[in-house]
């Protein structure tokens, strides 16, 4: 059975996002690339030693601090959120949720023609391989 990666809570994700934009950061600058207005160093220590628990972020020390690195990339979590929400939402069909968001987001017919036109070229790739 394959490993499922737990999906993070909005303050995780966007830790998450900031440390995978950096590589690596002490926890001051992972303060400094967050919004206005910042949370308390002590709570975002706290989430990045949760994230660490939950295996999504690792850390090199330095004497009393540590440099924290994500141990799992982006497109990694995207994916595996990706194929959860269509599972659990659409019943794995991305049929299914493809029509959900053209409809609910009332996509222009230039957006539709994009999407037409990155399935077209996904088409075309698997044809000739």
């Amino acid at each position: 059975m394959k490993n499922q990666i737990k999906e993070l809570t909005r303050a995780e994700e966007q830790i998450m996002q900031v440390l995978w934009d950096l590589e690596e950061a002490f926890v001051k600058d992972v303060i400094e690339k967050l919004p206005d207005p910042k949370p308390a160093y002590t709570t975002v220590s706290t989430i990045i030693r949760i994230l660490e628990k939950k295996g999504f972020v690792g850390h090199k020390a330095f004497g009393k601090t540590h440099q924290y690195y994500p141990l799992i990339t982006k497109k990694v979590y995207t994916s595996q959120l990706f194929k959860g929400m269509l599972s659990g939402y659409f019943g794995n069909s991305i049929r299914q949720m493809v029509s959900f968001f053209s409809r609910e987001k009332d996509l222009s017919v230039s957006e539709l023609e994009e999407l037409k036109k990155i399935i077209d070229d996904e088409i075309r790739k698997q044809k000739n391989s």
